[in-house]
């Protein structure tokens, strides 16, 4: 373990090693251009190399002589971007409230996830140092989330030898699978959650927050292992609720409802809180009331963390947990990516923005911090306190790194219910009535997809709901992909022209029928191209169906499967089936797997860049096959 003042020791000694390195260089480098600049070898050589990658041209004059050329990188422009004198004011206003405002909100997460609250404080304070430059959004601020949370407190550290060290590592891991999705572009898996999913996953998250803080609202002890129980447990026996603590609690809440309609907006949050937590001192030194504060449920430390390194022994056993988090990370993340995308900044990239999440929680877990993602009250926060650029995130770490090391006494005194009363505040507003009612509406199988969700993501421990939600998407984007398959009847006139049909039921005899299937071919779908494909009897000699795959880069085996058996079937009825592909991968494979043999090589047509130029000649061949039977007849 070492503490971030050896690091930072270690930094400023290598730094002022290779500056004195290459100031000796320079004092006997010869000097260059008609500017008398000394460059020693070593600078001459980075700079070199960076034009040479960066495509920098070397400017040279008529006389032979280089002229200077500034370089720049993309990561110090994007510094350079970040911290300009212009907005300096700006962004240090709008970085001063984020800072004021994350420190009840990282207590708040660190009391819901079940952890020591100062693992939120931290995780807010490095999760926003970490992702500062790293994310594609100016305006995303990593920070502590009420799903992400809950979904550490049912992760179960305290069945790790070492508790406080899982949170840390879970934190890293978490990190690492971010950053790797993230540089993967795996951002696009989103799409194959349904909204149903979504909607009753935010919901439960939201009622979640709200039981899990019942008891810190009101200073009920339960003895219950679930919300849920928790809450029925408090309603059967609401004379062991304190009345003091309650008052607190819910006045708290009040407050927070009002002020937060005002000019103050997400500071009204912080104002109640303190309010509430003043409340709690003069109920204790008035009337002898004990209203629980943060520093009577964990150790408040006036110093910054020192750094931790993981536990290896527990990464195997975290990675389901990090997966479901970097899972509700990403969504969370996408949702904050298209709120506060900057367009100076460019199109918004969720993929980017991923990776600075990933990184904010390396950051976070190294120095003693909970997983962090996306924050969409303190990326609203911050957007709408007027910040300008990416600075405004820098300067609310660092108020907050100085209320740690300057107001511990403080941060410990805050009252416990109040922060209950923030953390239902934020759990009643992830309830959206507008988006279930929604979902409702469109149909009963989505009404149940969402039911199913909400009611999982009560009952089981949240990181398994995130997994089967997730599984639950898949398999309905697999089901409606699979019959959103349509095969069509392409009709050739006399003129060469082509027209839609809906394809027979039936083969008649000696007919030429065109099928063209729109829609995914892959293994889930083959039944449902089985199922559309004309009927073969004995009626149907003598007939030719041309499968028309244009657009089909691969096939699976299953629906080579389902070709194959309408190939013998037409074959032990006197008819033939002709197929046209344009993609030299599914050629491939039907030559791989006996189809090219199975139907003739003659038969198989390759088509070309000009539209319907193969299918009418294979349309052409199939006319004179029927003809010629007829004529045998």
């Amino acid at each position: 373990m070492f503490g971030w003042p050896l690091g930072m020791t270690l930094l400023c000694s290598t730094l002022r090693a290779s500056w004195n390195h290459i100031g000796t260089e320079r004092a006997t480098a010869p000097r260059d251009g008609r500017l008398g600049l000394r460059h020693p070898p070593a600078a001459r050589a980075m700079f070199d190399h960076v034009r040479g990658r960066t495509g920098y041209p070397r400017n040279v004059s008529n006389d032979g002589r280089r002229s200077v050329t500034r370089v720049t990188s993309p990561a110090v422009a994007r510094v350079r971007r970040a911290f300009s004198r212009k907005t300096i004011k700006q962004d240090a206003s709008a970085g001063v409230v984020l800072g004021i405002e994350s420190i009840p909100d990282g207590l708040a997460n660190g009391i819901l996830a079940g952890v020591n609250p100062m693992a939120g404080l931290y995780a807010y304070m490095y999760g926003m140092a970490g992702g500062v430059f790293f994310t594609g959004s100016a305006f995303m601020a990593v920070g502590v989330t009420g799903a992400m949370a809950l979904v550490v407190a049912d992760t179960n550290l305290s069945g790790y030898a070492d508790p406080t060290r899982a949170l840390f590592t879970l934190s890293i891991v978490t990190g690492v699978v971010m950053v790797l999705a993230g540089v993967f572009k795996l951002g696009r898996l989103i799409r194959f959650v349904p909204t149903a999913v979504m909607t009753g996953f935010v919901a439960a998250v939201g009622v979640n927050i709200v039981l899990g803080q019942l008891a810190n609202l009101t200073g009920f002890e339960s003895q219950a292992s679930n919300r849920v129980l928790v809450a029925l447990d408090l309603v059967t026996h609401p004379g062991e609720i304190d009345v003091w603590t309650a008052v607190v609690g819910v006045g708290t809440f009040l407050l927070i409802s009002v002020l937060t309609k005002t000019r103050l907006g997400a500071l009204g949050m912080v104002l109640a809180v303190v309010v509430g937590t003043v409340a709690a001192l003069l109920l204790g030194s008035l009337v002898n009331a004990t209203i629980a504060s943060v520093s009577d449920i964990a150790e408040i430390s006036g110093g910054l963390p020192w750094l931790v390194l993981p536990d290896l022994a527990a990464i195997p056993s975290l990675v389901v947990p990090a997966l479901s988090l970097a899972f509700v990370g990403l969504i969370q993340g996408a949702a904050v990516t298209a709120a506060v995308a900057n367009p100076a900044d460019g199109p918004a990239s969720v993929s980017r923005d991923f990776v600075g999440q990933g990184v904010g929680n390396m950051a976070s877990g190294l120095f003693q911090g909970m997983p962090v993602g996306g924050s969409m009250s303190g990326s609203t926060l911050l957007s709408t306190a007027g910040a300008k650029t990416r600075t405004a995130i820098a300067i609310a770490a660092v108020t907050m790194a100085l209320v740690v090391l300057l107001l511990a006494d403080v941060v410990g005194a805050v009252a416990m219910p109040a922060l209950a009363a923030l953390l239902i505040t934020v759990g009643l507003s992830a309830i959206k009535p507008g988006a279930i009612r929604s979902v409702l509406k469109t149909g009963p199988f989505q009404a149940t997809l969402m039911a199913v969700t909400f009611g999982l993501t009560l009952i089981i421990p949240l990181h398994f709901a995130v997994l089967v939600g997730v599984s639950l998407g898949i398999i309905l984007f697999v089901a409606e992909a699979s019959n959103k398959l349509v095969v069509r009847q392409l009709v050739i006139g006399e003129d060469g022209d082509m027209r839609e049909d809906d394809p027979p039921r039936d083969l008649l005899g000696r007919a030429v029928v065109i099928l063209q299937p729109y829609g995914s071919l892959f293994f889930a779908s083959a039944p449902t191209l089985e199922e559309q494909l004309p009927r073969v009897s004995k009626a149907s000699t003598g007939a030719v169906v041309i499968l028309r795959l244009r657009g089909v880069d691969q096939m699976g085996l299953s629906l080579i499967g389902v070709i194959a058996r309408y190939a013998r079937k037409l074959a032990a009825n006197g008819a033939s089936l002709k197929i046209v592909a344009s993609s030299p991968q599914v050629l491939i494979q039907f030559e791989h797997e006996g189809l090219t043999d199975l139907v003739g090589a003659a038969n198989v047509y390759r088509g070309n860049e000009w539209l319907g130029r193969t299918v009418r000649v294979a349309y052409a061949d199939a006319q004179k096959a029927t003809t010629t039977t007829k004529g045998d007849d």
